[in-house]
């Protein structure tokens, strides 16, 4: 005797396939997302950190004043 679990069912394969393109596309999204976070990041980082050790700081706040 067969066991009926183990026979294929093209709904849940059609099924689960939409669900994987879905969630393929979502972490897609979700990395894509983060690299241009981090990218930012390390953008204004390195832009904070030069203008501290170049003075840059110290110029705008002289026109400030």
């Amino acid at each position: 005797m067969k066991n009926p679990w183990l026979k294929k069912n093209p709904m849940m394969s059609l099924w689960l396939s939409g669900a994987n393109t879905m969630v393929g596309f979502a972490r897609g999204h979700a990395i894509a997302a983060a690299k241009r976070q981090s990218q930012t990041a390390m953008t204004e980082g390195t832009r904070q950190m030069l203008a501290f050790w170049t003075g840059s700081s110290a110029k705008r706040r002289a026109k400030r004043k």
